[in-house]
C-alpha cells in the first residue's frame, strides 16, 4: 500500500470538498499509527467510513429530536417498568412496544392513567427511541389544535400546509388529549383533520389522556357521532394503562 504523505494530501482535500470530514481526520489519524501499513484495505475503509456514519447518524438523531420537541428529554423507556410507584397493563407490554414496530405497522397507541400517572414520561421515552428511525412529532393536544384553528381562521391554505406536514410524520405523540371540552368548531375540525387522515394513511398516532373514551364525546361539543368514530379509529390498536400506586 502506497502510504506517500502526497498522496495523503490530495485524498484529505478530496474528502475536505465532498464534505467528509470525519472521515478525513480518522484517515489521517490512521495514517499516523505505526500499524498504518500492515491494516488490510477493507478494514481501512471500513474504519473511516465508520467515523463519518456515527457522526451523520448522531447528527440527524439530535435534529430529529430538535423537530420533534423532544430535545434535553431525560425519559429512558428502561426506567418504564413496574415498581412500588406505578404498574403497566397489560403486562410486558413496554418490551413489546419498544420494538416501535406499531409504528412501522401504522398502529395507534392509547396511554391511560391518572395525572402524574407516568404517562407524559412514557411517551416521551418511546418518541425519543423512534426518532432514531423515523419523524416525530410531540404535541400538547389544545395547542396544537389552538395553533392549527388560529391559522385556519386567517389562511386557510397555510393551514393546510401545517396539517399536511403533521400528516406526513411517522409518529404524532398527543400528550393531555381532551385534558379540557374543545368548544370552538376550528378546533374540533382540526383535531378531526389530523386524526382522520392520518388514519386513511395508516400513520401512528399515541394519545396520552387522563380521560376514558366514553367522555370524549363531551369534550367535542357533543358530537357524539363524530366522537365514535374518532373513538374507534384511535383505540382500535394498542391501549396501555397506568395505574399509580398510593403510598403511605
Amino acid at each position: 500500500m502506497n502510504t506517500g504523505t502526497k498522496e495523503l494530501k490530495s485524498i484529505l482535500e478530496e474528502l475536505d470538498e465532498l464534505k467528509l470530514p470525519h472521515m478525513a481526520a480518522e484517515l489521517e489519524a490512521l495514517y499516523k499509527q505505526p500499524a498504518f501499513v500492515n491494516t488490510g484495505r477493507l478494514e481501512l475503509i471500513s474504519a473511516i467510513i465508520h467515523a463519518e456514519y456515527i457522526i451523520t447518524v448522531t447528527n440527524r438523531y439530535t435534529s430529529r429530536l430538535k423537530k420533534a420537541k423532544l430535545k434535553g428529554s431525560d425519559s429512558c423507556l428502561d426506567q418504564c417498568v413496574d415498581s412500588k410507584e406505578r404498574q403497566y397493563q397489560p403486562q410486558d407490554i413496554n418490551k413489546t412496544l419498544s420494538s416501535l414496530d406499531f409504528i412501522q405497522n401504522g398502529m395507534n397507541l392509547c396511554i391511560f392513567g391518572a395525572s402524574d400517572s407516568g404517562k407524559t414520561y412514557l411517551a416521551r421515552a418511546l418518541g425519543a427511541e423512534a426518532c432514531r428511525e423515523y419523524r416525530v412529532g410531540y404535541y400538547h393536544c389544545e395547542e396544537m389544535v389552538s395553533e392549527l384553528a388560529a391559522i385556519r381562521k386567517i389562511d386557510f391554505k397555510q393551514y393546510q400546509k401545517k396539517v399536511k406536514a403533521i400528516i406526513n410524520l411517522d409518529l404524532v405523540i398527543l400528550d393531555d388529549f381532551l385534558l379540557h371540552p374543545i368548544t370552538e368548531d376550528d378546533e374540533v375540525k382540526a383535531l378531526y383533520d389530523v386524526l382522520e387522515k392520518r388514519n386513511e394513511l395508516s400513520r401512528s398516532c399515541m394519545i396520552c389522556s387522563q380521560r376514558e373514551p366514553k367522555a370524549w364525546p363531551s369534550m367535542l361539543m357533543e358530537d357524539e357521532v363524530s366522537s365514535n368514530s374518532l373513538l374507534k379509529r384511535v383505540t382500535k390498536h394498542y391501549i396501555v394503562m397506568i395505574e399509580r400506586k398510593v403510598t403511605y
